[in-house]
């Protein structure tokens, strides 16, 4: 069976504190849905983008006390629509967050969580270091669930760097896959489009990537360019750099046909690794 649907992605440039991230997307997404969007998505932590941890750890909430879960679930009942809170900053102790996506339905019920796998702790050339394992706790299950037009598998932003991780996630059943970022402004210039088209290819599914954009507090820098990305690997939306949001219509006959073209996802082969031994350093 094939089915066709629009999906929106809010592109933010979100602020240190709650209600006007809230009130910038509860925007977007009423616009989009007059644009005719049935699947709407945010970008990572599009709820609070807060860099310093003390005041992550102090301003972040439980689940089930979060405004911004809150007011996004009433908003996918209010407009109808399937919705991605892309990422939420959700505590889990004093000293200890997830950074957890929350796909909610058109009834405003939780559908899906997805607990961030891979954590950003790198050096870029930009001035800032990130050490993301420090604040929140990584994630240890791949969630696959189901939409009215397929599979979803969710992610979120350096997950993209760990091809395995999508490779699994289209092998046991996902036709689209979502990637909200954050995405540095340095890593995205040169990485980005790259590593979301070849997702996208190598799994044979579509890729929904909203993303940040923008400068943020304490002057860090994302890239934006929230993506769809189809089978093929075609840029179906491209957001730029300023905030809103972008819609694409999803034909799911594409990725049947991506995958009969060139059905890899079926030609896994073992193999070993023949590496030779590590040279050893003189005197040894």
């Amino acid at each position: 069976m094939t089915a066709k649907f629009k999906v929106a992605l809010i592109q933010t440039n979100s602020e240190r504190e709650f209600q006007p991230n809230i009130d910038f997307v509860n925007a977007q997404a009423r616009a989009a849905k007059k644009d005719g969007a049935e699947f709407i998505l945010t970008p990572e932590i599009a709820a609070m983008f807060e860099p310093k941890r003390e005041q992550s750890l102090a301003k972040a909430c439980p689940e089930e006390t979060h405004p911004a879960l809150a007011a996004w679930r009433d908003l996918a009942r209010e407009l109808g629509v399937w919705f991605l809170a892309g990422s939420l900053s959700v505590k889990l102790s004093d000293t200890m967050l997830a950074n957890r996506s929350i796909l909610i339905d058109p009834n405003g019920g939780i559908q899906a969580r997805y607990d961030k796998i891979h954590m950003f702790d790198v050096n870029v050339k930009d001035g800032q270091t990130y050490r993301e394992s420090a604040t929140y706790r990584p994630g240890e299950k791949a969630v696959l669930t189901d939409l009215p037009w397929g599979r979803l598998g969710m992610t979120i932003c350096y997950d993209l760097r760990f091809a395995y991780l999508y490779r699994a996630l289209a092998k046991a059943g996902a036709d689209f896959i979502t990637i909200p970022a954050a995405f540095t402004k340095v890593t995205g210039e040169a990485h980005w489009h790259v590593l979301q088209r070849a997702r996208a290819i190598e799994t044979g599914c579509f890729v929904f990537a909203p993303a940040q954009t923008g400068e943020h507090a304490e002057g860090r820098k994302t890239f934006g360019h929230s993506l769809v990305i189809a089978p093929w690997g075609e840029v179906l939306a491209d957001a730029g750099t300023e905030p809103g949001f972008v819609t694409a219509e999803i034909d799911t006959a594409l990725i049947a046909e991506a995958r009969r073209m060139v059905p890899s996802l079926t030609h896994d082969r073992d193999f070993a690794v023949d590496a030779p031994e590590p040279l050893r350093a003189a005197g040894e």
